[in-house]
């Protein structure tokens, strides 16, 4: 078995969204079940995570529970990908993203989040 530091450095995936009914952030890590935190910011959310994922560690490694190692999928995915759009929406998404301050880039980023997070809470 590894060390709390060990399993600490682990690249576990940290999945924050936001928190329709209470508000602010709820964090979780999906490879260890029942870690789970909230935070009133992203930032907050974060720095709790990781107060929640040591708390968890030292749990289950002082109740001799498995601790499952993170998944390699995300190796396979380089974190960019090739889309095909109608130059309206190209447009649109340029003049959005403009007007918020924003690259484009950042901006159909927030746009997906924002989508997937809604479809989890349904």
């Amino acid at each position: 078995m590894k060390t709390i530091e060990e399993y600490m450095r682990l690249p576990y995936r940290l999945e924050i969204v936001p928190d329709p009914y209470e508000g602010g952030f709820a964090a979780r890590y999906p490879e260890l079940p029942g870690c789970v935190t909230v935070g009133e910011t992203l930032e907050e959310a974060a720095a709790n995570a990781l107060d929640a994922k040591r708390a968890w560690l030292e749990a289950a490694i002082e109740d001799g529970i498995y601790i499952a190692e993170p998944n390699d999928k995300r190796n396979a995915y380089s974190g960019q990908f090739k889309l095909r759009i109608p130059k309206s929406l190209h447009r649109s998404l340029a003049e959005d993203a403009k007007q918020e301050g924003i690259s484009m880039n950042q901006y159909c980023i927030y746009l997906l989040s924002m989508n997937r997070a809604s479809r989890k809470t349904h």
